[in-house]
């Protein structure tokens, strides 16, 4: 049955081979719902779409492209909701109820992109934060189900009415509290609006909601998948009492080395050995954002580099391909899969038609959770594994064979290399294994390792750098390398200003969001190297709101992510009641200068800051305003604009000039 645990099978006896089976003659295991990858959580792929052709395409084949490179199975993206979610802003479709544009933001495009190269690739949309107006001013999306269920629907809608792209699966609010009611309505409001189709994942947090679903008939009646995140690849009986699919919605995150690669292959197959989860979805997707934000290169692969087109395909891309390129969405494990005698696993799986994949991993370090630094070895030592093929596959007489061995000692790992078939006789086989090796036995002849010519080398951004947002390919809402860690930054088209600022960046935000993590109250989106110390930059800003609006400009941002309000450096700001101040912080709490300025709302104005060594200086309309003022806060960090807080201001002539890192 289904629902059992898969059958943990060990013949060894000290001192001899162990004997391993493989067999479907007591019936088969769970069905197996493939391997993905998150886009989201806060901005993770934002880099990604300013690269240039054919760098972008090439990265997208090693995520999507089947029998390629990772050949993943599921794309799951963040539903955007205008709020910080770990790395910076995703804009949402509907920032006011009576708002609804569904070509903002770049997850769209991905979708498409990953639905181009897979035509039957599973997608999955999530939120992580909503707008504010669905809590009517409230920091909590339940206490009006029926809007919170029309917003989510519409974005599932939109996307089949505008891209084309039918959407899977749909969560609930990513890592926080479930409400019965509102899963209820939600699973209502699809079905009255024909999406019965779309199933629901909850509660992408731990397992609790399965206490709910066993006593629950409609609660359980209304949820398709049990997601749980970083679940240590265990499960807990009552998830299993559900019958219901159980998956890893969410799961590795740590450093896409090789430390994170034998962790990805541990979990890929021990999430079903110890824990009967079918799926498991990585956080994240690929690593397209800048570094120092949280939990840097911490994608499967590392695509930060826009303005050079440098990349890097990370083992954890190949460790995926072992699972990936030999199984599909739809086959079945076996029962008989477990743990090996000296450390490791394997899992099999068949399509019920005579072809069988097995995959086997040694890893030595512990990834019941991916996390960084990694926690102590397990016990793997050199062992000779024997496996008998019994039942249907009793007749096979050769597997292709795929080998990595992540070598932690060597910067040259084996990774995804084909060896010669090996030979089944009198339907067994033996592997010799090692530590930290994986293998993958098929009868699928498909696979291959993708490649590309190698990029461009790595280069730091540049050290002059301008838009005047005036060029919009690719035409998403973002302007190229800003990265926004509160409020949301997009293009504008000024149809009142016939002169120089037609086209322009606008922060569009004017209530809070119901947010993910605690947000600074103030508006900002980065760009730059972290590095920078010694810079110019020079932002045309035009304050939209009377008596109460203000803006900034900042140079040695040096924090972003989810605690970007904490961030320090020096911001020079204007306000529209004729004031100005130097401060050292985000929160404006560090004053190191003010005065008055003579800026007024609805007026262009040009602002220019200039740091040196331990001073900076400040100009309006190309006058020296305020100097000489002694910067208390970092050495180095990104450059910023921003907004005192949420409300309409415009940006233009965008330019930084650096010197250099110091």
């Amino acid at each position: 049955m289904a629902a059992l645990l898969p059958l943990l099978v060990l013949l060894g006896v000290p001192g001899s081979r162990a004997q391993y089976p493989l067999d479907d003659r007591g019936g088969l295991g769970r069905l197996f719902d493939g391997i993905g990858g998150v886009s989201g959580g806060g901005a993770t792929s934002r880099l990604l779409v300013n690269y240039p052709e054919p760098y972008r395409a090439q990265i997208l084949d090693y995520l999507f492209k089947p029998n390629f490179g990772a050949s993943l199975h599921i794309l799951k993206v963040e539903i955007g909701g205008d709020a910080q979610t770990t790395d910076g802003t995703e804009p949402s479709h509907m920032h006011y109820p009576d708002d609804q544009n569904y070509f903002r933001g770049y997850e769209w495009w991905l979708m498409k992109e990953a639905k181009k190269r897979n035509p039957n690739i599973t997608l999955i949309g999530l939120p992580w934060a909503f707008p504010g107006w669905i809590g009517y001013g409230r920091n909590w999306p339940y206490d009006f189900p029926d809007v919170t269920a029309y917003y989510v629907v519409s974005w599932i809608m939109g996307a089949k009415q505008y891209h084309d792209l039918d959407i899977d699966y749909v969560g609930i609010w990513n890592e926080r509290s479930f409400d019965v009611k509102y899963i209820k309505v939600l699973r209502h409001t699809l079905d009255r609006l024909g999406l019965a189709n779309v199933g629901i994942i909850a509660a992408d947090g731990q397992w609790e909601i399965a206490d709910d679903m066993v006593v629950d008939p409609y609660l359980n009646e209304s949820v398709q998948v049990i997601g749980a995140h970083y679940p240590g690849t265990r499960t807990v009986p009552d998830a299993l009492l559900t019958g219901k699919k159980l998956w890893a919605s969410e799961d590795y995150s740590t450093f896409n080395d090789e430390v994170g690669g034998g962790c990805w292959a541990r979990i890929l197959n021990q999430n079903y050995v110890n824990g009967n989860m079918t799926s498991t979805i990585s956080w994240n997707l690929v690593a397209s954002y800048y570094e120092e934000l949280p939990f840097g290169r911490e994608g499967l692969m590392t695509a930060k580099e826009p303005w050079s087109g440098n990349y890097v395909v990370s083992s954890p891309i190949w460790i995926t391909a072992h699972t990936t390129q030999f199984t599909r969405p739809g086959w079945f494990y076996l029962r008989t899969v477990g743990h090996l005698e000296k450390g490791g696993s394997y899992v099999a799986l068949t399509d019920g038609r005579g072809n069988l994949t097995v995959i086997i991993e040694t890893m030595s370090h512990n990834s019941s959770i991916c996390i960084r630094p990694p926690l102590p070895a397990f016990n793997v030592s050199a062992q000779n594994a024997t496996f008998h093929l019994e039942g249907s596959f009793h007749g096979v007489k050769s597997l292709q064979v795929w080998h990595s061995q992540l070598d932690l000692n060597s910067t040259k790992p084996t990774l995804f290399r084909n060896l010669p078939p090996v030979k089944v006789n009198g339907g067994s086989f033996t592997v010799e294994l090692g530590a930290d090796e994986i293998y993958t036995l098929t009868t699928i002849t498909t696979g291959q390792k993708g490649s590309y010519p190698d990029p461009p080398l790595s280069q730091p951004f540049p050290l002059k750098y301008q838009d005047d947002f005036n060029v919009r390919n690719p035409p998403f809402s973002e302007a190229p390398n800003f990265a926004d860690q509160s409020g949301v930054f997009e293009y504008f088209t000024n149809t009142s200003d016939p002169g120089d600022h037609v086209f322009t960046l606008r922060q569009v935000l004017t209530q809070r969001p119901i947010t993910w993590v605690s947000d600074a109250e103030q508006a900002i989106s980065v760009i730059g190297d972290f590095k920078w110390s010694n810079v110019t930059i020079t932002c045309d800003i035009y304050i939209e709101t009377p008596d109460t609006g203000g803006v900034f400009i900042a140079a040695r941002v040096n924090q972003g992510g989810s605690p970007a309000r904490l961030a320090r450096g020096v911001f020079f700001w204007v306000f529209a009641d004729g004031t100005y101040e130097v401060t050292g912080d985000l929160l404006g709490k560090i004053v190191l200068s003010k005065g008055l300025s003579g800026v007024r709302a609805r007026r262009w104005h040009t602002l220019t800051l200039h740091t040196d060594g331990l001073y900076a200086c400040g100009l309006l309309n190309g006058n020296p305003l305020w100097k000489n003022v002694i910067m208390l806060g970092p050495l180095h960090g990104w450059a910023a604009i921003g907004t005192h807080s949420f409300q309409f201001a415009q940006f233009d002539n965008f330019v930084i000039e650096a010197k250099g890192n110091p």
